[in-house]
């Protein structure tokens, strides 16, 4: 459903005005998070739209559109070496699943992938993002549970390195931003892959759930505080998310959306569209 299917439900008849507390209400039961909820009220507002529905959709898209990439930007290799991606987030959002999808595409365009199952305090992580390995047929470097996360990334790169290979992709655990040791954590895993290329990582991508709503841009805010982030990776976009929290987090932080996953197959993963996200959500 829509962010604004409600509003539409409610306005009716071609020449009557909008019911702008009606418009307020379904913006803020949206994922935008109030700040940008308020934003596009204030810009519908002066666009002085009183006639029908379609105008308030078509200004609410035009204007969560000022917000977003029309592309989301591809990852090319590099010819000094190993691209290093990071998938970090909270626990639950599908990181491990995505490192798998973002493998299987980037093998579509014929890049080599080695794959780091970083996350070491959940044992089934691991074996998940082996299981994804075999199928796809992508190495996947690991260690025993409970090891050092940022000693096995290193090892990892230092491995791509000798394997030449094009991009290496480190799953990490979920962790709350809440918790300030997890979150230095992630800043140790930065510190070491540094140590072997002081550009790495060149990526670190936050796995969003569509569904966890305005919390997002706290969580945003935060990894981003530690890790230096350089997208998102929206999933789940298949289910009940609305989609409203890639807007929020791109006008509160900067940082947009690169790739969406909407299913559990490997193909179930592509570059973000403004267009068709912006027709899905809204």
């Amino acid at each position: 459903m829509s962010w604004l299917k409600g509003v539409l439900g409610r306005i009716t008849g071609t020449h009557q005005a909008v019911d702008w507390d009606e418009v307020e209400a379904a913006l803020w039961q949206s994922d935008l998070g109030a700040p940008t909820a308020m934003a596009i009220l204030e810009s519908l507002r002066a666009k002085g739209l009183a006639l029908h529905a379609d105008n308030v959709l078509a200004a609410a898209r035009e204007e969560a559109a000022r917000h977003l990439p029309e592309r989301g930007t591809d990852l090319s290799p590099s010819p000094d070496g190993p691209v290093v991606i990071l998938l970090v987030g909270v626990n639950g959002t599908g990181k491990t699943t995505s490192s798998a999808k973002l493998a299987a595409l980037l093998q579509s365009l014929g890049h080599s992938v080695l794959l780091c199952a970083a996350d070491t305090f959940r044992a089934a992580a691991v074996e998940q993002l082996k299981s994804w390995g075999d199928r796809l047929g992508v190495e996947v470097v690991s260690s025993t549970y409970g090891s050092d996360p940022a000693a096995l990334c290193h090892d990892a790169l230092s491995k791509a390195k000798r394997l030449k290979i094009d991009f290496l992709i480190c799953d990490t655990a979920g962790r709350l931003h809440t918790k300030s040791n997890l979150m230095q954590e992630l800043s140790k895993v930065t510190r070491s892959l540094a140590k072997l290329d002081p550009t790495a990582p060149h990526e670190t991508l936050l796995v969003v759930d569509t569904t966890t709503g305005s919390n997002a841009v706290v969580q945003a805010k935060e990894f981003h505080a530690a890790a230096k982030l350089t997208g998102l990776i929206l999933t789940k976009l298949d289910g009940s998310g609305k989609g409203g929290v890639a807007v929020a987090v791109a006008r509160e932080t900067g940082i947009q959306p690169r790739f969406v996953g909407s299913g559990e197959r490997a193909g179930d993963f592509a570059l973000f569209d403004r267009v068709s996200f912006l027709e899905r959500m809204i």
